[in-house]
């Protein structure tokens, strides 16, 4: 008998080195993922976090649902204080865009990008040269010359917030032109093209997705990317057009180039495990056949990054739009 129980006493302490050795279990959520929107509802940022957020309920992705929220008061700096003042808070996420960079630039803010956590770039979104498809304007040379033809302020250009990279781009086009043009401020892409649409406006310079489904139904032509090369997605979008048929600016005579984070990034103070946690919840979105076709839809880059690179590419595109703010005259006084 005593034999018995000293065979027993043994094996339950084996078994609880057993356990003791186990890895700890990965943190996961225990309440709802909100993803704030730091800009409106119908733009490239929303788009792209409703679509991550049906993706990873229709597939189960994750045993919590997901949220999205718009946060776009003061050019969405009402989104980035919000997550900077939700220290530790590891269900919390921000999508981001260049107003990362512009918004506390040109207002002077008390936030920047290193006031939060970087998560991951999940992509890098294009701009596109769109005009009415009824516009006599077929190539960027004839809008330029169109531009050339008329007085200042004669050309309405559509875009998203002011002093933000719609506007910037805007400038960057009046510089290579020798022209201004009337800059009138929407608070989202998807606003921007129904402008566009109704001919309320001449130009934009939204992002593919933004303006998809208007050149699909024929309302909406492209005339360039500013982008240094050309798409690469060949999938016919508008009759024989695709994306990859659409000219580079620089190539058709318009020295301009704009690419755009969408990247994530979390609150301060959150733990590694946490970070760690949406990471591998991004990369599984990334396998999906709904993920594929938004990237396709959309023509992004498909750039993907994480740690040191995400961060380090983020402090490189920080210097780039200080440039961008101060040619254009954006920097708030205090810069």
């Amino acid at each position: 008998m005593k034999t018995t129980i000293r065979n027993l006493s043994l094996g339950v302490a084996c078994l609880g080195f057993a356990l003791s050795s186990l890895p700890a279990q990965a943190w996961e959520p225990t309440h709802p993922i909100e993803i704030i929107v730091p800009a409106g509802t119908g733009g490239g940022a929303d788009q792209m976090a409703r679509t991550m957020q049906g993706i990873i309920t229709k597939h189960s992705l994750s045993k919590q649902p997901v949220v999205v929220i718009n946060k776009a008061g003061g050019a969405g700096g009402e989104g980035f204080l919000d997550v900077k003042n939700s220290k530790g808070n590891n269900h919390k996420l921000i999508i981001t865009l260049s107003n990362l960079f512009t918004t506390p630039m040109a207002t002077g803010i008390p936030f920047n990008w290193k006031d939060m956590t970087p998560v991951a770039m999940m992509a890098l979104d294009e701009f596109v040269l769109w005009v009415n498809a009824d516009s006599p304007y077929k190539t960027v040379k004839d809008y330029v010359d169109a531009i050339k033809s008329k007085p200042d302020n004669a050309f309405k250009m559509g875009g998203t917030g002011s002093k933000q990279e719609d506007q910037i781009i805007t400038v960057a086009l009046q510089k290579a032109t020798g022209k201004k043009m009337i800059y009138i401020p929407q608070s989202g892409g998807g606003a921007v093209a129904v402008q566009l649409v109704g001919n309320h406006i001449d130009s934009s310079v939204n992002n593919p997705i933004e303006a998809v489904a208007h050149w699909r139904a024929g309302k909406l032509r492209p005339l360039c990317v500013f982008d240094a090369k050309k798409l690469d997605y060949k999938d016919k979008i508008a009759g024989d057009m695709s994306w990859n048929d659409i000219p580079t600016c620089k190539s058709a005579g318009l020295d301009v180039e704009y690419v755009m984070l969408r990247g994530f990034f979390m609150p301060p103070g959150v733990k590694p495990e946490e970070v760690a946690y949406y990471v591998d919840l991004f990369k599984k979105v990334r396998e999906t056949p709904e993920w594929k076709k938004l990237m396709s839809d959309g023509a992004f880059n498909q750039s993907f990054m994480v740690g040191a690179e995400y961060a380090k590419w983020v402090a490189d595109a920080e210097k780039l739009h200080e440039g961008l703010m101060k040619e254009a005259g954006f920097l708030a006084k205090s810069n």
